[in-house]
């Protein structure tokens, strides 16, 4: 009895303990239908081209499964209550592009990427394999905080000092090898922020002063963060990765609305990125060019010049229809020295067609629910915010690329997660499924073992 006189209900001290399914079984079964799908498009794109089943079907498929069985067997054995659907969609998403990237190689006989490929996809693995097998606790992370911004910093700021690629600064070239440094400081951004934003969420969401219907913050509080945000910013404009900058904008507002609980910096948010967009857009000759190409992606027809990269896009969307031409047998090609990584969905959507092209969507759909449940259903805050961090720059990433090459927003020369070609990224991606999965893992095993009401 309370001093309110209300009863509280005592737990039954010879009620069973609930435990918790681990479903690594279903797991498994996931990852082996992920495989046998990658495998399927792997010997349909020969099929189609030459009549008969590639020569290296088998051991396309052999190690596709080797590295997804490895990396389930340290997921059942290092964090055995982790979603069990996290790792085959990566291991579907990973496959499926290495199928896309290996049609479009027989279209450049002079330049192989799927063997490139199949190498960092074995790297992001092992990474995968290492995170989840060494980070026994994500909260260790939140003691790195500062750690990482400043190791993100100097990644973000080493590309200004090589030559711009296609207009742009991004890469890091030295011998032949290449790295974009931005995929990684994305993921080590998304941790300053979550632990920053943890440690100061009740400052951010009562003190300072009320502007109108928001909640404003002291400068003492909200200072560091934002100083660090616009830092970042400015380097990424002055490397004219426009595409990057937006998602850490899209980050930094995603975050402090999840800290904060108010729906004011969403408003914020979006009325900043407008106004940047719009400056930025004219200021800045390449992106005022790529504005001009999405305002009127037909005009160098129209000027007798044939059709630029984003009309080839929309025509491959148009040949593909509902069910796609199949997978070998269409023309995206055509767009250019881009179709592997900044159009690669533009061969998904001709090939597979609009019911394929649903398909790649809902995966990434399900992969971005699957990361913001698993932080919804923890009590620790930084782990809260890591988590949904994570699951956004997947979502951020997924909604940027579709919406340039389907002509929704200008392109912004990203690669599309896991599908385009890139080392850095499909490297990025895989860590961001290993700390989805110890999320997920710490949010479900908090409740095993807990006695039934």
């Amino acid at each position: 009895m309370t001093k309110a006189g209300t009863t509280v209900a005592q737990a039954d001290p010879s009620a069973p303990a609930v435990r918790l399914p681990r479903r690594r079984g279903i797991e498994l079964a996931l990852i082996v239908v992920a495989v046998l799908l990658s495998v399927y498009g792997y010997c349909a794109v020969g099929l189609a081209t030459y009549g008969t089943v590639p020569p290296g079907a088998a051991g396309y498929g052999a190690g596709l499964g080797v590295l997804a069985l490895v990396a389930h067997l340290v997921v059942r054995y290092r964090a055995p209550y982790a979603d069990p659907l996290l790792l085959p969609i990566g291991v579907l998403l990973n496959g499926l592009g290495l199928v896309l990237i290996y049609r479009l190689d027989l279209e450049t006989p002079g330049d192989r990427a799927a063997p490139t490929q199949l190498v960092w996809s074995t790297v992001g693995v092992a990474l995968f394999i290492v995170t989840v097998l060494l980070l026994r606790d994500y909260r260790v992370l939140q003691r790195y905080a500062y750690v990482c911004v400043a190791a993100a910093l100097v990644l973000l700021t080493l590309p200004i000092f090589f030559p711009s690629v296609n207009g742009a600064r991004i890469w890091i070239r030295i011998a032949g090898f290449s790295i974009q440094p931005g995929e990684f400081a994305k993921v080590l951004l998304a941790v300053f922020f979550a632990a920053y934003l943890a440690a100061n969420r009740n400052a951010l969401a009562y003190a300072g002063r009320r502007v109108w219907r928001l909640q404003l913050p002291t400068g003492r509080v909200l200072g560091p963060i934002v100083a660090i945000w616009l830092l970042s910013v400015c380097v990424l404009v002055l490397e004219r990765d426009l595409g990057t900058s937006l998602l850490f904008f899209g980050l930094f507002v995603v975050l402090l609305y999840v800290a904060t609980g108010r729906t004011g910096w969403i408003a914020v948010g979006l009325l900043l990125a407008s106004l940047g967009a719009v400056a930025v857009g004219w200021l800045e000759p390449h992106v005022h060019s790529r504005v001009e190409d999405w305002l009127h992606p037909f005009a160098s027809i129209e000027d007798g010049q044939g059709p630029n990269q984003l009309a080839q896009s929309l025509f491959a969307f148009a040949a593909g229809g509902m069910l796609g031409t199949g997978l070998g047998l269409g023309h995206s090609i055509l767009i250019g020295f881009a179709a592997k990584s900044d159009f690669i969905l533009a061969t998904a959507g001709e090939e597979l067609g609009l019911a394929g092209l649903s398909a790649i969507f809902l995966l990434y759909a399900l992969l971005v629910e699957r990361g913001i449940r698993a932080g919804l259903a923890l009590r620790d805050p930084f782990g809260r915010l890591l988590a949904v961090g994570l699951a956004s720059i997947v979502a951020l990433q997924v909604f940027v690329i579709a919406g340039g090459v389907t002509g929704l927003i200008p392109l912004t020369g990203m690669a599309m997660p896991f599908l385009a070609q890139g080392g850095s990224s499909v490297v990025t991606n895989w860590a961001i499924v290993a700390l989805l999965i110890r999320v997920s893992d710490s949010a479900r095993s908090q409740y095993d073992g807990e006695v039934a009401p």
